[in-house]
């Protein structure tokens, strides 16, 4: 992150949007990459990146160091790292279960059958995730992928896990991501 006192030389000639063009472009990419992987983190490791996304926050506002945070980044409509972790599943999710997503993860992760006893599916159109049951109480397989989706596919709202298009599922989720995060 070396790049970070480049900005803070050059932010008074750039604009707002564009030092979050930058901000965009260099770090929160890099954020976002892959970091499906880090789910299941403990927090004190999680901080770590959270503190690289509120320093860019406040390298967009131009705010001194030990300003309030959680309005930068509610103003920003920038999700923790914790929620943007959660995002990214669910969004794979999404592609797997409308055929986006390539072969291999298909096999990840299955629906759950539809039943006349199952009290919990007032909608048919909702697809729940059957849960991979793991006997141990934390190993590496809480955090995979097959254990993760489900659980947070499934605590998604009904009208959330219907919608069909992509486009209009990319807002929702994070709406209601904000939302836990914020509120």
């Amino acid at each position: 992150m070396l790049y970070f006192n480049n900005f803070r030389h050059i932010r008074k000639c750039l604009s707002r949007s564009s030092t979050e063009t930058l901000i965009h472009a260099f770090t929160t990419s890099r954020l976002d990459y892959c970091n499906s992987l880090l789910y299941g983190l403990p927090k004190y490791q999680l901080s770590k990146l959270q503190r690289v996304v509120n320093a860019s926050a406040r390298l967009v506002y131009c705010a001194p160091k030990m300003c309030h945070i959680t309005l930068l980044l509610r103003e920003l409509h920038w999700l923790p790292v914790f929620y943007r972790i959660e995002y990214k599943i669910i969004l794979v999710t999404f592609k797997v279960l409308h055929g986006m997503a390539p072969d291999y993860l298909r096999h990840l992760i299955s629906v759950l059958p539809p039943s006349r006893y199952n009290l919990r599916r007032n909608d048919d159109s909702a697809v729940l995730l059957t849960f991979l049951t793991i006997r141990t109480k934390k190993t590496l397989g809480d955090r995979s992928f097959t254990s993760a989706a489900p659980r947070l596919w499934n605590l998604l709202p009904t009208t959330i896990r219907s919608i069909s298009s992509i486009d209009i599922f990319k807002i929702m989720p994070k709406t209601f991501l904000f939302n836990r995060a914020f509120n």
